[in-house]
C-alpha cells in the first residue's frame, strides 16, 4: 500500500491523538489507585487496515481486595452488585465506595452527602450500631440493650455491569445497556469496618505508561520526518 505525505501525517496526528487519549485514562487510573472501589478503565488500541488507530474503552469491574478499618461506618460489598445511594435532589446512582458518614440528622451518608438506600437514620446517642452481612443496621441504646433495626443498606445487581456509566464521586449510572436494577434478597455480602480498594494495578500502569510514552515519541519523529520531506519537496518546485 503506498502513502502519499499527506497521508503519513494525517495518520501520524490521528494515532497520536489517540495514544494522547489512552495516555490521560492510564493517568486517570493511577491517580485513583487509592480511591475506594474504583475500577481501572482500559483503552484498548486497534490499528484499521488503513494504517488508522482507533480503540475502545473498557471497565474492568473485578473486585479490589477487602481491607479492614476501625471506622463502623465503613462498609464493603464482597462479590458482585452496588449500593444505591440518593442526592439531595431524588437523583439516584450507584456505588461501591462505602466510606460512609452519619449525616445531617443521623442519616447513614456518602462522604459528599448522598443517602444511602432509602434512607437509614441512626440515633445519635445510641450505644453502639451493628451492619450485618445482609445489610441490616442495628442500633443498641446501651450496653447490654437488645438490638433495634434502623434499616437496611441495599445490594442491587445489574445484567451488564459494563452498561454503567461513571459520574462524579466515584459513582454510577445505569444506561439502557446495563439492564434492569434488582434488589438482592438473602445475601450475605455485606462487610463492616471494611473497604473495598481499587482493582488498578500500580506496576502494569506504570509499564503502560512507559511502552505509550515510547510510542507516542516514535509518532511524533514520523510526523516530524514526514514534515521535513514535504518542505523539502516544496522548495524543489520552487527552485
Amino acid at each position: 500500500m503506498v502513502y502519499n505525505l499527506q497521508g503519513i501525517m494525517s495518520k501520524g496526528i490521528n494515532n497520536s491523538l489517540v495514544q494522547f487519549e489512552r495516555f490521560g485514562q492510564i493517568a486517570n487510573n493511577l491517580s485513583n489507585f487509592q480511591t475506594t472501589g474504583y475500577k481501572d478503565v482500559t483503552f484498548e488500541q486497534i490499528l484499521k487496515e488503513d494504517g488508522y488507530l482507533t480503540g475502545s474503552v473498557r471497565t474492568n469491574y473485578t473486585q479490589g481486595s477487602i481491607r479492614i478499618t476501625s471506622n463502623p461506618y465503613d462498609v464493603a460489598i464482597d462479590g458482585a452488585g452496588y449500593i444505591p445511594v440518593v442526592s439531595p435532589s431524588g437523583q439516584v446512582e450507584y456505588t461501591r465506595d462505602g466510606a460512609f458518614k452519619q449525616g445531617k440528622d443521623g442519616y447513614l451518608t456518602t462522604r459528599d452527602g448522598w443517602i444511602v438506600g432509602e434512607g437509614i437514620q441512626i440515633p445519635t446517642n445510641c450505644f453502639k450500631f451493628d451492619i450485618k452481612a445482609n445489610g441490616d443496621v442495628m442500633a443498641y441504646d446501651s450496653r447490654g440493650a437488645k438490638a433495634k433495626k434502623v434499616g437496611t443498606i441495599p445490594l442491587i445487581r445489574f445484567d451488564n455491569p459494563a452498561g454503567m456509566e461513571l459520574t462524579d464521586m466515584n459513582r454510577l449510572k445505569p444506561t439502557d445497556d446495563a439492564g434492569e436494577a434488582r434488589l438482592v434478597k438473602n445475601h450475605d455480602s455485606i462487610k463492616q469496618y471494611n473497604l473495598e480498594a481499587s482493582n488498578v494495578s500500580v506496576f502494569r500502569s506504570a509499564t503502560d505508561l512507559l511502552r505509550l510514552n515510547a510510542s507516542m515519541l516514535a509518532s511524533m519523529q514520523m510526523i516530524k520526518l514526514a514534515d521535513t520531506m514535504y518542505n523539502k519537496a516544496i522548495n524543489i518546485r520552487e527552485a
